[in-house]
This record gives C-alpha cells, sequence and structure tokens, in this order.
C-alpha cells in the first residue's frame, strides 16, 4: 500500500471508524464522517480501499476456461455519515461523470424524468428497466390496491403532524417483483424524523439504507440527489406546518459498499491521484459554482431524453 495513503488514512483517524477489520470469514464494517457530502464520501472510499476486503461477485468476467479475467472487488458495510448535508463543498470532483450527469440524475430521482422507461410487465419482449427510484418513491404500487402511493407525501403528512413520529419512511423494495430479477432495486428504505434543537427549531435527520452500492460509480450521485430530496421534504413539512425546518444530519448505510475489481484501475489514476496532487479546495466545488452549469443543462437533458425515447420507441 502506498505510504502516501498509509499516511492519509492515519490523519484522518477521527473520521474513518473501523467496526469491524476483515477477518475469519468477516466482511469489514467501516463508519465514517464528514462535514459535507464531499469530505464524507472522499472519506468513504479512502476507508474502503485501505480497509475494505477483496471478494468476488457474480459479474466478473472469465475466460473461455472458466478463469476469472477481474480483479476481485473491494467491499465492505459502510455507514457514512454527513453531519451538515446541504453545507459546502457539496461536489467532489473524483465521482466518474460530469455535472450534466449529475443534474441529470438528480432530475431522474426527484422529478421522474425516466418513469416513463420503467417496462411493461405484461409484455416479455419489453426490455426497459425494471423501476426507477422516483417511481418507488412517489408512485408505489401494490398488486390488489388501486392506483398508486406518493410515499414522500404520506411522510410530509406525518411530520408535519408529528414531526417526531418513527414511522415516516419511504421503501422501495418489492418483494413479488424483485426477487429473481436481473437488476432489483439497490436504495432499500430512507427514513425521516425531526428533533429541535435547544432553541426550538426543527431539524430534519434522514437515514438511508442500500443492499448494494458502486461505491466509486454511483455512491456520489446518490448521495447528491437523495439530500436534494432531504431538502425539498424539509420544505414541504416547513410549508405545510408553518414551522422552520433546516436539515440535520444524513446517515448512509450499505451493505455492500464496493469497487468493482476491473474499476481499480481508474479509481487509482483518477481518486487517488487526485488525493494525492491536490487540495481538498481543488478536489471539490460548490453548489453556487455549479448551479449555472446546472441550468445550462437543462434543456441539453430534455432533449437527450427526447431523443432516448425515439430510439426506444424504434427498439420496441
Amino acid at each position: 500500500m502506498d505510504d502516501r495513503l498509509h499516511n492519509i488514512v492515519e490523519e484522518r483517524k477521527d473520521k474513518i471508524i473501523i467496526e469491524l477489520e476483515a477477518s475469519r470469514g468477516n466482511i469489514p464494517a467501516i463508519s465514517v464522517i464528514g462535514r459535507s457530502l464531499a469530505e464524507a464520501w472522499e472519506n468513504s472510499l479512502i476507508a474502503l480501499y485501505y480497509y475494505g476486503c477483496d471478494i468476488r461477485t457474480q459479474y466478473d468476467k472469465r475466460d473461455s476456461k472458466g478463469n476469472f479475467i477481474d480483479p476481485p472487488s473491494k467491499d465492505c458495510s459502510m455507514r457514512m455519515i454527513i453531519d451538515d448535508p446541504s453545507s459546502e463543498p457539496l461536489i467532489h470532483r473524483a465521482f466518474p461523470g460530469g455535472l450534466e450527469d449529475l443534474e441529470e440524475y438528480r432530475q431522474e430521482v426527484l422529478e421522474g424524468i425516466k418513469d416513463h422507461w420503467i417496462r411493461d410487465r405484461s409484455d416479455p419482449e419489453d426490455t426497459r428497466w425494471e423501476y426507477t427510484y422516483h417511481e418507488r418513491l412517489f408512485n408505489y404500487r401494490v398488486p390488489g390496491i388501486e392506483g398508486s402511493i406518493n410515499q414522500i407525501n404520506k411522510v410530509v403528512e406525518e411530520l408535519a403532524r408529528s414531526p417526531h413520529s418513527r414511522r415516516s419512511q419511504a421503501i422501495t423494495w418489492k418483494v413479488w417483483e424483485d426477487l429473481g430479477i436481473e437488476d432489483p432495486a439497490c436504495l432499500q428504505s430512507i427514513w425521516f424524523r425531526i428533533l429541535p434543537d435547544e432553541e426550538g427549531v426543527g431539524y430534519l435527520n434522514m437515514n438511508i439504507r442500500f443492499r448494494s452500492r458502486d461505491a466509486y460509480d454511483a455512491a456520489f450521485m446518490n448521495c447528491f440527489a437523495l439530500i436534494h430530496l432531504q431538502e425539498m421534504v424539509a420544505r414541504e413539512v416547513g410549508a405545510k406546518s408553518g414551522e422552520e425546518i433546516r436539515l440535520g444530519r444524513y446517515i448512509d448505510e450499505s451493505d455492500s459498499y464496493h469497487i468493482y475489481g476491473r474499476r481499480l484501475p481508474d479509481f487509482q489514476d483518477r481518486f487517488l491521484q487526485q488525493l494525492f496532487t491536490r487540495s481538498f479546495e481543488q478536489r471539490t466545488w460548490s453548489r453556487e459554482f455549479a448551479r449555472p452549469i446546472f441550468e445550462e443543462a437543462k434543456g441539453k437533458i430534455a432533449e437527450k431524453i427526447a431523443q432516448q425515447d425515439r430510439e426506444m420507441k424504434v427498439r420496441k
């Protein structure tokens, strides 16, 4: 292991907590803390790469003789704690993708711009998506129940009525659909509760649980969108209750938090090199910096979705 990485880990001992090391068949359990999303995500990847175990996945490629081509993944169970979710710097430059991709994903989760890509389950030839998170959170359907359930609206109503409620949650898993499909939902549940501070101002706390999480290629975008969801719920609860609601801490748990083996060279070349050669300020962006880029991207995203719609219609 690179001495530079060892020194960084040593410097962050107060931010990286090893609950259980990899030993005797135990998948390591790790907790990390950061004030902002950028800091917490960075700490999570450092801890995963340094302390994670090597383990195979069903997606590892093999040659014609059945030997593995891809290296094993780095994996752990991860608990990421973001003390102030809307604080700056919000955006880490090392996430694989651009700011336009980040805005597109935010729209996908919060606005449902790709809900119409969900496949028709009565059509075996339909190969579109199994689900979107927006559809599962805002338009959850259960066999035998007419219509759909907007779980986020229910959360807002419950918290406005009873901010200390322990029942304000939304789930994604559909046991009657997700067992055995090729791409089941990774996000499992979101839980909300409001705690007043010493001055009586309510703070919306949020817990997230993923069963499986691509730590390098997906986790940052997941968190970015979900923090926007936390902000949206706080605004709507405040509007409905007439009380000021601010953002409390964000806890993000993944049963399997991993970097695929085939992605380790890119992780080393991109993420670790930034860690070794740039300051934290140079590794991050503020939301203010990104906002005009997000605004400019909206028209491009709409046209991109329209083009993909046309291509999907032809394929279907």
